[in-house]
């Protein structure tokens, strides 16, 4: 028999049936039960998700660790933001959370250094979650709905993926590093090239990564649409551990020597040069040189795609005694105290201030377009994971993803450079054996007795979650928005400093519904009532935020009927009553156009088909459609989602 996978393994130590036939229980396409052990919210989603809590009656979470950061909103230009804060933070005391406030650190790589263990299973209410398998962990972005209801106790359903083994081999050559291994699989695969499945490295080459590294390329599996991604718990994972102090959390993990894989690709790391994602996809990737020469205006280092201390002291080490140019605004986000502290230590923080570079708090910030929004047109290199259109919050947004080393080289010479002709040696940069850790700003749970006495604190700006009704038999629905292809979440509810002050208030939070593909809909869709919308490829690509499926079906939205949906987002309208429906013949799509009114009737027996016949009444024309739902989703649907399901068939407010 051939040997088994690593993320095999993983998947069979958490499948929720023990009993169940293992290897029939895997079956990709199949929906599959699994046990979670751990779970990550962050501000942007996890007030959402404490009012999911209080309205599951949740009385303490039921997880081995669950923890929720304050990493995304940190502008306190108006009370709500500092209001929702405190509202997080009494809901962590109440339901058994640990916490960690403003200013403690990007959720990701605070989790890998506080909380990732090797073998357990995370789910995290953000797509770039899937950063844990770095460590060797079983890592998924989800809905912020399932990461409640898994805190509840409930396994978590998902689509048995496939297991896409990448073999790596060789060692990077100076100036590359690991984003450009991920931006190398981005120009190979696109953003669709990793849906449904788990991408899992494996090689001689991986030993040549540290553990940073490895979470540099996990992050951006989510960029390639993965389910997860997986690398071995090896000797750079124990090196990782016991500079943070636990060493005793390491468990040495790895495939069999035969292991087989549902698919296949190999790197061979030697040969990987400088790359770049264009505006405004990150699968827009080229080679740095055939686009050098390009004026630059702003280089912006961080987030959790490039969080590693390496990455911060190379460009330090690379600005050394060097003077950024005058017309680059440069921005250094750290991402955790712990980073913060030890840049300080080296001296690299120095470094970063003789070369210009401004300094700002530990955080997401302009990742998630919360600041240092570039001006319009003008190009923007950042290490980032994302460059959606207007994802930075300027419209006309020239967003380009890159390494450290290619942001420290345009941030020398005000255009983008190929670091290798920088005209001087790359630099040895070394790291000390031991971090600085800082475990005081995490608040520990509290003791059940004490939680039960904590009452949550909702300041005027907390809204409720709204009633959702069940699915008609019948739906006559006009087409109020068409989209297009690799339409992302942030397209359909955006993030950013106008939109996230109201993410714990979804009735303000609708008015910012697809406004960035049409500033109407809102409007149009109050007007309107129950509505259908169409996409195309990909549809819902990009951040698990779950307000992308819930604000638009607060204003009627009843059924998206799209070529084909991006995972997380599929999931999120089936948790709030959306309908997800796929075109089965694509062409189809080019037949609707917006104010076509369309009919389904008769959906509980057709959504048993699986298949069935749509009619455009405006049109007097016909088309097939399709859906990938399980039995449980189908009842779900039904119900109105899964709130309504779990409250026997009545939302809650």
């Amino acid at each position: 028999m051939a040997g088994m996978n690593l993320a095999r393994k993983l998947i069979e130590a958490h499948l929720v049936d023990a009993d169940a036939d293992a290897d029939g229980a895997m079956t990709p396409g199949s929906e599959i039960a699994l046990r979670v052990d751990q779970t990550l919210t962050q501000d942007a989603t996890g007030t959402l998700v404490m009012l999911e809590l209080e309205a599951l009656g949740l009385n303490r979470v039921r997880t081995e660790v669950s923890v929720q950061y304050v990493d995304h909103n940190l502008l306190q230009t108006d009370e709500r933001n500092m209001a929702d804060h405190l509202f997080l933070r009494s809901a962590a005391q109440r339901f058994g959370l640990w916490f960690s406030p403003p200013g403690g650190g990007v959720s990701h790589p605070v989790h890998m250094q506080r909380f990732g263990i090797p073998g357990k299973s995370l789910i995290g209410s953000d797509s770039h979650t899937c950063a844990a398998g770095s460590l060797g962990m079983l890592a998924i972005g989800v809905g912020g709905l399932e990461v409640a209801l898994a805190m509840a106790g409930e396994p978590l359903y998902l689509t048995m993926p496939r297991i896409w083994g990448v073999r790596l081999t060789g060692e990077l050559p100076d100036w590359v590093s690991a984003k450009d291994v991920v931006l190398e699989m981005l120009r190979r695969h696109g953003v669709k090239g990793g849906v449904h499945r788990i991408i899992e490295y494996h090689g001689p080459g991986v030993a040549t990564l540290s553990a940073m590294d490895r979470h540099v390329i996990a992050n951006m599996g989510a960029e390639l649409g993965a389910t997860g991604t997986v690398f071995p718990s090896d000797d750079r994972v124990l090196e990782f551990l016991r500079a943070e102090g636990r060493e005793a959390d390491y468990v040495e993990l790895a495939a069999d020597p035969d292991a087989q894989y549902d698919l296949t690709d190999e790197i061979d790391l030697s040969t990987v040069e400088p790359l770049i994602a264009k505006p405004s996809s990150p699968g827009s990737v080229v080679a740095v040189r055939e686009v050098a020469g390009t004026e630059v205006h702003q280089v912006v280092v961080g987030s959790s795609a490039n969080p590693g201390l390496r990455d911060f002291a190379m460009v330090a080490a690379i600005l050394r005694d060097r003077r950024a140019d005058r017309q680059v605004s440069l921005d250094v986000n750290p991402t955790s105290r712990e980073i913060l502290a030890d840049l300080t230590k080296s001296g690299a923080i120095l470094d970063l201030i003789h070369s210009g570079a401004r300094l700002h708090q530990t955080g997401c910030l302009g990742c998630i377009g919360m600041g240092q929004a570039p001006a319009k047109g003008r190009n923007s290199l950042r290490t980032f994971p994302r460059n959606f259109p207007g994802r930075s919050g300027t419209d006309d947004d020239q967003v380009w993803l890159c390494s450290p080393e290619t942001a420290a080289a345009a941030a020398l010479t005000g255009r983008i450079t190929d670091p290798r002709e920088l005209g001087f040696a790359y630099p040895d940069v070394q790291l000390p054996e031991s971090s600085s850790v800082d475990v005081v700003v995490l608040a520990h749970p509290l003791p059940p007795g004490l939680a039960a006495e904590v009452e949550l604190v909702k300041a005027e700006s907390i809204g409720r979650l709204p009633e959702l009704d069940p699915l008609p038999d019948r739906l006559d629905v006009p087409v109020v928005l068409k989209a297009g292809d690799n339409v992302s979440t942030d397209e359909i509810l955006q993030a950013g400093a106008a939109a996230l002050p109201f993410r714990s208030d979804i009735e303000r939070l609708a008015e910012f519904s697809f406004t960035r593909l049409d500033p109407t809909y809102p409007q149009r869709a109050r007007e309107t009532g129950d509505h259908a919308v169409i996409g195309g490829e990909n549809y819902g690509q990009g951040s698990s935020r779950e307000h992308a499926a819930l604000a638009p079906r607060s204003l009627g939205l009843r059924v998206v009927i799209a070529k084909s949906f991006a995972r997380i987002h599929a999931s999120n309208l089936v948790n709030f009553g959306v309908l997800p429906l796929e075109f089965t013949d694509p062409a189809d799509y080019d037949g609707i156009q917006p104010g076509d009114e369309l009919q389904l009737d008769g959906l509980s027996r057709h959504l048993a088909d699986g298949e069935f016949t749509v009619s455009n009444l405006s049109r007097n024309t016909t088309f097939g459609v399709r859906h990938r739902l399980s039995p449980r989703q189908i009842a779900t649907i039904l119900a109105g989602g899964r709130i309504a399901e779990h409250l026997g068939g009545r939302s809650k407010s």
